[in-house]
């Protein structure tokens, strides 16, 4: 199946077919000289179109060169290789969208109940990870994931950089994934990451007992004023799930705010991750 390089082709995309309204796609394509199935693929984000080909559509839709700017910029987004390009046979489609909406967002919230969040894994927490997947066979394809997952990091590097709210159930460190080494290193990266700018996590103690988290992991993906609306991600054994109405969305960000309302703070949850770190060095070292 042919994927669009980012996000910015199924926003193209879905611009184009409102703009198109109640005209027949064929009566566009015979207008332009294009055939059916091109103006298709580029309403579908299947392919890319040129400045000189959007014009053209444009100036048939009747939309005004003043205004044109915001669809050129998208046009030229979606023709652009996307960085994670060499990695796309080894993940599904679902995962390849949310890595574009992942490098495009400016505020990251996260709860996760089972594992620490990829941005924030080391990479041999990320392979028992990823090893243990419901459909990872081939090494090569343990291989390739594990290095995509260790290149999204960058976005935490990259200027300016996003806000990361991350909120942790306190399983998470105590559930020994690669060990009990591994995850003590794991926790030590976690000390380190919450002395960031822009970073907080939080840990959710056993002791808040029922909380509006406890059916799935999700995530919450904010974007720049005017260029998208949210989206939350949530994963699953076969893929990953997006969920952009306003009303869906707002139940995940009422969720966050119940979690981050029971977690410990961000120094008690620092000092948490600390203490369990330095138990697993004490345990490994004897």
């Amino acid at each position: 199946m042919a994927r669009a390089t980012s996000t910015a082709r199924d926003e193209l995309g879905n611009e184009l077919r409102r703009l198109r309204a109640e005209r027949r796609a064929a009566d566009v394509a015979t207008a332009l000289g294009w055939s059916e199935s091109k103006l298709s693929r580029i309403e579908t984000a299947h392919t890319g179109i040129t400045e000189p080909d959007l014009d053209r559509l444009l100036t048939l839709y009747g939309v005004r060169v003043e205004d044109r700017d915001r669809l050129r910029e998208l046009a030229r987004r979606g023709r652009a290789r996307a960085w994670w390009t060499p990695y796309r046979s080894s993940v599904p489609d679902p995962y390849d969208e949310y890595v574009a909406l992942e490098a495009e967002a400016i505020l990251i919230s996260e709860w996760e109940p089972q594992v620490v969040p990829g941005l924030l894994q080391t990479d041999e927490y990320a392979r028992a990870v990823i090893e243990v997947g419901a459909d990872v066979g081939a090494v090569e394809t343990i291989q390739r994931r594990l290095a995509l997952r260790m290149a999204r990091q960058a976005v935490l590097t990259r200027d300016p950089t996003p806000v990361l709210r991350i909120v942790l159930d306190e399983a998470v460190l105590h559930r020994e994934v690669g060990g009990p080494e591994v995850l003590r290193r794991q926790l030590a990266r976690l000390v380190e990451a919450s002395e960031r700018p822009g970073v907080e996590l939080l840990v959710l103690p056993f002791s808040a007992g029922a909380h509006a988290g406890m059916t799935e992991p999700f995530m919450v993906l904010e974007f720049e004023p005017g260029t998208r609306a949210p989206v939350v991600h949530s994963e699953g054994l076969t893929g990953g799930l997006f969920r952009v109405k306003p009303t869906d969305v707002d139940v995940y960000r009422d969720a966050l705010s119940d979690l981050r309302e029971r977690s410990m703070s961000a120094e008690m949850s620092r000092t948490a991750i600390a203490e369990r770190e330095e138990a697993l060095r004490v345990l490994t070292a004897s």
